[in-house]
């Protein structure tokens, strides 16, 4: 296995902070031209590019785009064509994450969790997969340890990740031999911002992971450049969780 990306692009959902910044550098540093995506994050996202181009010149550019709309995917994959040519990686990442807990679910929160995490994910995908296809390209769904294992108070969020993992080895049947398809499935990585999780809670979590930390942005981007160059594996979520989802 290569680490090498030289000469490959990448577009990253949700690609301008937290995580997806965090997957858009270490695509880049091993080589990859990268469009990140973005929604409001729109100086997080032009920080990012202009550091990359600091780096490589001409080697990042972004896209704003509302992944709910329906001119959405086309638009992300003409960006990347525009840009720079061509898709070969396609990372989708951009997430909504709230909790909803039955008996308060309305048709808003379904549209926003199910199609942020799981609709919106599917027509990148079918949008990307011809380009794709030409250049034996890949695609790595963020998943979550939750779509196996639900997370109390947030069914919407879990049934809409274990729909994208399902979406994931559907397509690893659906688009192969020329196109793989695999899922990384983080735990606890970088705690939301809008204090969903309360101190005790998140006490709680780390106690009961194996590895006694929450893991960082970087080791989710880690293992996205391993399935990315990671030629013979498809249909694969690779829980990346310091093994929280062994006591779940």
């Amino acid at each position: 296995m290569s680490e090498s990306l030289a000469g490959k692009i990448a577009l990253v959902t949700g690609g301008g902070r937290r995580v997806g910044a965090a997957i858009a550098r270490r695509l880049h540093g091993a080589g990859a031209s990268v469009l990140v995506h973005y929604r409001d994050s729109e100086v997080d996202a032009s920080r990012l590019v202009d550091e990359l181009n600091a780096a490589r010149l001409k080697s990042a550019a972004k896209v704003k785009a509302e992944l709910l709309a329906p001119i959405a995917p086309r638009a992300l994959v003409s960006a990347a064509l525009d840009s720079f040519g061509g898709l070969d990686i396609l990372v989708n990442n951009a997430s909504s994450f709230f909790p909803v807990p039955v008996g308060a679910i309305e048709a808003s929160h379904w549209e926003e969790l199910v199609g942020s995490n799981l609709r919106a994910p599917l027509f990148i995908c079918q949008e990307a997969a011809p380009e794709l296809g030409k250049r034996s390209g890949v695609i790595v769904n963020i998943v979550d340890i939750h779509a196996e294992r639900p997370l109390k108070g947030y069914p919407l969020y879990s049934i809409a990740k274990a729909g994208l993992a399902a979406l994931t080895r559907s397509l690893a049947i659906e688009l192969a031999p020329a196109v793989r398809v695999n899922g990384v499935a983080p735990g606890a990585i970088a705690w939301p911002e809008d204090g969903q999780f309360d101190p005790a809670e998140r006490g709680r979590v780390v106690a009961s992971t194996p590895l006694g930390r929450v893991g960082s942005p970087e080791d989710i981007a880690h293992a996205v450049h391993f399935l990315a160059c990671a030629t013979f594996v498809t249909g694969q979520v690779l829980a990346v969780d310091g093994g929280r989802s062994i006591f779940l």
